[in-house]
C-alpha cells in the first residue's frame, strides 16, 4: 500500500512537471496582428492634454510692433478679461516656428510674412491693423536742413540705413536709391552705418550721431523725443502692411477668433497712434 501510493504520488508529479515544461508560456506572447498580449488591450497613443480656460493665448510679436502690441494687448485684457502672452523677436525668427506648427497661436508680422504663414498652411485669419513705411529722418531741429531723399546724396553727411540683408526697409530703400541713381553717393555717405534694427538707427542720432537716416514710421515715432520726420512723398513701389494673424494650428480657436475680433476693432486705431501710417 506505502509502495502504491508512492509511485502514484511520482506519478501525479511527472504529469505535472511534463505539463509545465511542454507548454509554451504565454504570459510573453504578442499578437502578430495588435502586438499586445493575448487577453491584453491593445495601447491608444497619448492624447494632448486639453488647454486650461485659464490659459493665454501666445501671440509672437515682430520687434518693430512692440509699444502698439502692448497697449492692444491691455486693452484687450481690460475690456474681455482674456488673458496674453506676448513673444518678441524679429518676424523671420517667428516665422520657423509658424512653419513647423509648434509655437504661438496668433502672429503679428508684416509682408511678406503673412504670404510665407499662407504658404505653409498655418493661417486662420489675417485681420489688417497699419502700414509699415520707410520715413526720412533727422536729428531734432533738421541741423543739416534735409529735406528730400536725394539729399542723401550731399557730400560730408554721415547717413544711417538699416541692412538690406536683414531688413525690408534697406531693400525698399536700396531699390529707391538705385531708381533715383544717387545709391553710390549716398553709400559713400552710409560707411559703416548700417544696421540690423531700426532702434538702433533712434538710439544712434539720440547720442549725437548721424545727420539722417531712414527707418520704419512706427520705431521712428519711439524716438520723437530725439528726432524729425521730414514729410516726403511715398515713393516706394511696395505697400507693407501690418496683420495680426490667427494661427491653424492654435489649440484655443475660440480665444484667437475673439482676440481678432477684437484687434479687427481696435487695432487699426491703436497702430495709427503709435505712427503705422503710410
Amino acid at each position: 500500500m506505502r509502495q502504491t501510493s508512492r509511485a502514484a504520488f511520482l506519478l501525479i508529479v511527472g504529469m505535472v512537471l511534463a505539463a509545465t515544461l511542454g507548454c509554451p508560456d504565454t504570459s510573453q506572447q504578442t499578437s502578430p496582428a495588435t502586438g499586445t498580449a493575448p487577453g491584453s488591450t491593445a495601447s491608444t497613443p497619448d492624447t494632448p492634454e486639453e488647454v486650461s480656460q485659464d490659459a493665454p493665448i501666445t501671440i509672437l510679436c515682430g520687434s518693430s510692433f512692440r509699444p502698439p502690441m502692448e497697449k492692444l494687448t491691455k486693452m484687450y485684457e481690460k475690456e474681455t478679461g482674456g488673458k496674453t502672452e506676448l513673444s518678441f523677436g524679429g518676424s523671420e525668427d517667428h516665422l520657423p516656428n509658424v512653419k513647423a506648427k509648434i509655437a504661438g497661436d496668433v502672429y503679428v508680422t508684416h509682408w511678406p510674412f503673412q504670404q510665407y504663414t499662407k504658404d505653409a498652411d498655418a493661417l486662420l485669419r489675417d485681420v489688417e491693423v497699419g502700414f509699415l513705411a520707410p520715413v526720412l529722418v533727422v536729428p531734432k531741429g533738421n541741423p543739416k536742413n534735409i529735406k528730400s531723399i536725394e539729399d542723401l546724396a550731399k557730400p560730408d553727411l554721415q547717413v544711417l540705413l538699416t541692412n538690406p540683408e536683414f531688413s525690408t526697409c534697406g531693400e525698399m530703400t536700396f531699390a529707391l536709391l538705385e531708381k533715383k541713381k544717387i545709391k553710390e553717393p549716398v553709400l559713400k555717405n552710409v560707411g559703416n552705418a548700417m544696421f540690423k534694427h531700426h532702434s538702433e538707427i533712434g538710439n544712434k542720432m539720440k547720442l549725437g550721431f548721424g545727420d539722417a537716416g531712414i527707418m520704419w514710421n512706427g520705431v521712428a515715432n519711439n524716438f520723437k523725443d530725439a528726432i524729425d520726420v521730414v514729410p516726403v512723398p511715398y515713393e516706394y513701389d511696395e505697400e507693407i502692411r501690418v496683420s495680426v494673424m490667427g494661427l491653424s494650428y492654435t489649440k484655443q480657436p475660440e480665444k484667437v477668433q475673439k482676440f481678432l475680433d477684437f484687434a479687427e476693432a481696435h487695432g487699426p486705431e491703436v497702430f495709427k497712434e503709435f505712427g503705422y501710417v503710410k
